[in-house]
């Protein structure tokens, strides 16, 4: 059976302050030592980590609604990837060292070489939703070439930073309700800031990582 919906993640900023914590070779962490090891540590884990709440309550938000079949990570360099594939600390290097552009070739065409199969994959009635930035043409001039009108985003992404999105999607994935979609093609990028969320109970929301 073919899905209802998928979920495209952006990616987490690999050139940062906590990526460069967890890519030094004085880390102890476990996230860390996992990352060095040779088979790596979860996409997943790395890019929340590295993000923080947004991109957390980006992943903990797609696997609640769709598992982890239904989510895929836009990377800086290989496409997309299931957030349950296992990167090392080199590949880690490599994203951060990669430039995510949409005239960047290297980008560029992994992304759309994946985003055409996955869309020979899925049914003509599946869904897919970007969970990102729709205001900035890296993601979106190359994803509705190919997804067209079924590429679509949240409305209440609309006006809102990073860390507004992720405390609201950390919400609704705690109370089990999707929020509404609308195509990306002819949609209002920009609007006023809305109502500042009330703060999230400590640890809520955390995605459960496959076994």
């Amino acid at each position: 059976m073919s899905p209802q919906r998928i979920f495209l993640l952006s990616p987490a900023n690999c050139n940062g302050t906590r990526a460069k914590q967890i890519l030094s070779p004085r880390s102890q962490s476990s996230l860390a030592a996992e990352l060095r090891s040779r088979r790596g540590a979860m996409l997943g884990d790395v890019f929340a980590f590295v993000s923080g709440l947004y991109f957390r309550g980006k992943l903990t938000y797609a696997v609640r609604f769709a598992g982890f079949d239904g989510v895929h990570v836009i990377t800086p360099n290989a496409g997309l990837r299931r957030p349950d594939t296992y990167i090392t600390h080199k590949a880690l290097r490599a994203f951060a060292d990669g430039d995510i552009h949409h005239h960047n070739a290297d980008y560029r065409l992994p992304l759309e070489k994946s985003a055409r199969a996955l869309l020979d994959e899925i049914g003509p009635g599946c869904d897919v939703v970007l969970l990102g930035s729709v205001a900035s043409p890296k993601y979106v001039d190359v994803l509705t070439v190919i997804f067209g009108e079924r590429l679509k985003f949240p409305i209440d992404f609309v006006g809102r930073g990073d860390m507004s999105r992720g405390g609201l999607l950390l919400r609704q994935a705690r109370a089990g309700v999707e929020l509404p979609y609308v195509p990306v093609i002819g949609a209002v990028l920009h609007g006023a800031r809305p109502p500042k969320l009330p703060p999230l109970r400590s640890g809520a929301g955390l995605y459960a990582r496959p076994t």
